[in-house]
């Protein structure tokens, strides 16, 4: 974990926005190992606590964003494909 480790205060969210799911939902996984771990310095933890809460949300955008664009498939009276619908017809 060595971006998040060195990192304080406001600093720990930096360039979390540029990352794609994969990086974030992978630096978000090493963060929660490495506070379960509990032999983190307080300071420490409070510090990869925030980045991990920036990757959460990161990774919680990018996820809403995939699913705006993803459609379901609609079927007219036959059911055959008559086209697509928005996932949620709601948002």
């Amino acid at each position: 974990m060595a971006g998040a480790s060195g990192a304080k205060g406001g600093t720990a969210v930096a360039g979390v926005e540029n990352l794609s799911f994969e990086q974030a939902l992978a630096e978000l996984e090493a963060i929660v190992a490495n506070l379960e771990r509990g032999n983190v310095p307080l300071e420490e933890s409070i510090a990869i606590y925030e980045r991990g809460e920036a990757l959460k949300q990161r990774c919680e955008a990018l996820l809403k964003a995939a699913e705006a664009r993803v459609g379901t498939i609609t079927r007219d009276a036959a059911g055959r494909p008559a086209g697509t619908q928005p996932l949620d017809p709601d948002a």
